[in-house]
């Protein structure tokens, strides 16, 4: 595969080299602080630059780091589902994006620690930035994601990454991706149509085989407290009043750093059933268009029925509405909980918008990241 060597992930040949590069890295006793707490840095160290392995680099490091995660930010872990994952098929994942990094992270651990392989992780060019997250991500099964400027670009790129996710499932490995470029940020779960193209451009003129022999396999994650909400509100928010949002230098950075380190609640993973061939079938005399558009409708299908709803959203959507719907799903201190969460949203606002802005616009927006998941519950 030397014709994907500039988006692969590392080999194993390449995992001791990184490996002493991160244990060099400045910031590596930070690191080392918020994985193995207590734990001697110098220790540490020693260890990180003793492996050797990507299987000895996800086992020691990142599934500890994991359970840092969810130590310190989710009061309950869970997930389902498993029993639809056969263990000598390469799938590939599409899950739901929420998180920039957790949605594909955690997945990780519930794999591992199940006795499945991990799977190999798409990312962003736009985040693989520095030595340390570019050793630690392609260390960590992460493959380059490149975004063109022009068509032309972006049509080679889209063909050259389609290219490496169905010879890597081929191979035997599994693929994560998330349904869309961008977290949701309104609570819809919607796949991107371009993403199920993407699929598509490598495989045979065969439009049904092309994605059948790709074994998707959605995923639905649910977050108790999103992560990131209030950001979430504020930047469509701004985006709706300014057409545009731009964002400030190292606002990605921050992003997956308060999405790690944010009280998250509970939190469920789903593993939803596969999208079979008779499915795709169904599609058959569509149009090329309309076909991607249906399979992203099905998947969306999937992982939305599949969402696990938490009284948050139930609040969310009786305030949405101004109704009393759901009211025994929840309880007054669940409650008085959301309500201070919708007064740091505002005040949040007044320290970056001042007063120039819609306070119930803003509080509606934030209303439907929780409240939309209720909705799209019967889609």
């Amino acid at each position: 595969m030397c014709k994907f060597d500039d988006i692969r992930p590392y080999r194993e040949d390449e995992i001791p080299a990184a490996m002493q590069r991160i244990a060099a890295h400045e910031l590596f006793p930070k690191l080392a602080d918020f994985v193995f707490p207590g734990r001697d840095v110098a220790d540490v160290r020693r260890m990180v630059a003793s492996l050797t392995t990507v299987a000895d680099f996800q086992h020691r490091v990142m599934n500890e780091f994991n359970h840092q995660v969810i130590r310190r930010s989710i009061s309950e872990f869970s997930f389902d589902g498993l029993n639809r994952i056969d263990r000598n098929e390469a799938y590939l994942y599409v899950s739901n994006h929420r998180d920039i990094v957790l949605d594909s992270s955690l997945l990780q651990t519930v794999l591992h620690e199940n006795g499945f392989d991990t799977t190999e992780i798409t990312f962003g060019a736009n985040l693989m930035q520095g030595q340390l997250v570019i050793d630690i991500g392609k260390s960590n099964k992460m493959f380059r994601v490149e975004r063109g400027a022009t068509p032309k670009e972006f049509y080679r790129l889209s063909s050259h990454l389609s290219d490496y996710i169905r010879e890597t499932i081929r191979e035997g490995r599994s693929v994560w991706i998330a349904q869309r470029n961008g977290r949701t940020k309104d609570g819809n779960d919607r796949t991107d149509q371009g993403i199920i193209k993407m699929f598509s451009m490598s495989g045979s003129d065969d439009k049904i085989e092309s994605l059948a022999e790709l074994h998707i396999l959605p995923v639905s994650v649910s977050y108790e407290w999103e992560s990131c909400d209030v950001e979430k509100a504020i930047e469509r928010y701004c985006r709706e009043r300014d057409g545009r949002y731009v964002k400030q230098p190292g606002e990605d950075i921050r992003s997956i750093l308060k999405g790690i380190m944010q009280p998250k609640g509970r939190v469920h993973f789903e593993i939803c059933p596969p999208i079979e061939p008779p499915e795709l079938m169904a599609f058959q005399n569509r149009t090329q268009n309309e076909y991607h558009l249906q399979v992203a409708r099905l998947i969306d299908r999937r992982i939305c029925a599949h969402y696990k709803l938490w009284p948050n959203n139930y609040i969310a959507h009786d305030r949405l509405y101004g109704q009393t719907t759901y009211r025994r799903q929840y309880d007054d201190v669940q409650k008085a909980a959301f309500d201070a969460r919708v007064e740091a949203l505002l005040e949040r606002a007044r320290q970056l918008l001042a007063d120039d802005f819609d306070a119930d616009r803003l509080v509606e927006m934030f209303l439907e990241i929780y409240a939309n998941p209720v909705n799209n519950k019967q889609y």
